[in-house]
């Protein structure tokens, strides 16, 4: 399998990569979101849209930082797992709720709540970037046919 496009090769398409880069840097370099609920939150929508590449990308950050590799695996049945803390299971939720809003009913005021009783407002906003972001890298990788697999951690730069 190979992606039907190569993005970097188009001089628009490679400069809004730059700019989709450059504002996970901020998230990555910035929040006091911890890095583990990051990376599951992005695991996590990219594992709904199935987004091969992203689900690879973000599962192999994970265990590059140092993630159970238990914990990776129940990412996607979180809901029936005791290995994640009340935090990171309320991102997930909220995640999830972000990822299917094409579902009709948005991200439920009792799931933003949940989510408000674990984060500060200044880390709620960062996992509503970092939701978003992911939702659309996931839609470019599909769309694209962005093959899982080859991913290195690092190998952005980051």
């Amino acid at each position: 399998m190979s992606a039907r496009l190569d993005l970097f090769a188009n001089p628009v398409a490679a400069k809004a990569l730059k700019h989709f880069a450059s504002a996970s840097m901020a998230i990555i370099k910035e929040s006091t979101l911890p890095a583990s609920t990051r990376d599951m939150v992005m695991l996590r929508a990219s594992q709904i849209n199935g987004c091969g590449y992203c689900t690879d990308a973000h599962s192999k950050d994970l265990a590059h930082g140092g993630e159970d590799a238990t914990r990776i695996n129940l990412v996607a049945a979180w809901r029936e797992s005791n290995v994640f803390t009340d935090a990171e299971r309320a991102a997930l939720e909220l995640a999830e709720e972000g990822t299917r809003i094409a579902d009709g009913k948005g991200v439920s005021d009792e799931v933003w709540e949940n989510a408000a009783a674990h984060y500060d407002e200044a880390q709620l906003a960062d996992l509503l970037v970092v939701v978003s972001l992911i939702n659309a890298s996931n839609r470019m990788g599909v769309i694209n046919k962005q093959p899982g697999g080859d991913y290195k951690p690092g190998q952005f730069g980051y």
